[in-house]
């Protein structure tokens, strides 16, 4: 079987380089290894197949997001929001769809993020919902920065953009914006309510 094709992986907002098929199998299995647990134990504890389990840690399958999400659970590795393929599939006619309000969550300090056509995995397009729970810029750690480029449109609230080259950009419902999202940025609520917003991301 071909190896599986290196991918970038979003967490919580932010891209990083994310490990080819290789390098993630053995993620995993060093990671099961460390807690000890055989295939069989993880891969009940992940509600997966053993031999599931033994060709992702092979490179010998991809597997979905949600097998994905699982097994980071299950060992205690940090859960990826999204994998994107980087190189091109020569796919069409492909389709997703989220119900409302059925998306992924994944939650951090300082944003709610639903993640949205979660199935399709081989996509260079990331869109999701956020709510934006940060309330003032000293909540974030780090600047959020990733490869690319970014799409926000405010759905409801107001928000206050915060980017590194500019200054603060105040933001309400129905206003969007464009950016290079390598520059470091972070959106904060200014509203009573906490801001939602749409996002787009696009992996260059």
């Amino acid at each position: 079987m071909e190896p599986v094709q290196p991918e970038e992986i979003v967490i919580a907002g932010e891209v990083i380089e994310a490990p080819d098929g290789e390098i993630l199998g053995k993620m995993i299995r060093d990671a099961r290894k460390d807690m000890g647990l055989t295939l069989e134990e993880t891969a009940k504890a992940a509600a997966i197949g053993r031999s599931t389990l033994s060709k992702i840690e092979n490179n010998q399958t991809k597997p979905s997001f949600e097998i994905i999400r699982r097994l980071m659970q299950t060992l205690n590795l940090k859960t990826p929001q999204l994998f994107v393929q980087s190189s091109q599939t020569g796919i069409s006619g492909r389709r997703d769809y989220t119900k409302s309000d059925q998306g992924e969550h994944q939650v951090t300090k300082t944003y709610d993020h639903e993640l949205l056509c979660t199935e399709l995995t081989s996509k260079r397009m990331l869109p999701y919902i956020s709510t934006i729970k940060a309330r003032d810029v000293t909540e974030f750690d780090s600047w959020v920065r990733h490869s690319g480029e970014e799409f926000m449109y405010v759905i409801s609230g107001e928000l206050t953009l915060y980017t590194e080259h500019y200054r603060p950009l105040p933001m309400k419902a129905g206003d969007s914006v464009y950016y290079d999202s390598s520059m470091g940025h972070g959106c904060v609520s200014t509203s009573e309510e906490n801001a939602k917003v749409l996002w787009v991301s696009l992996e260059l």
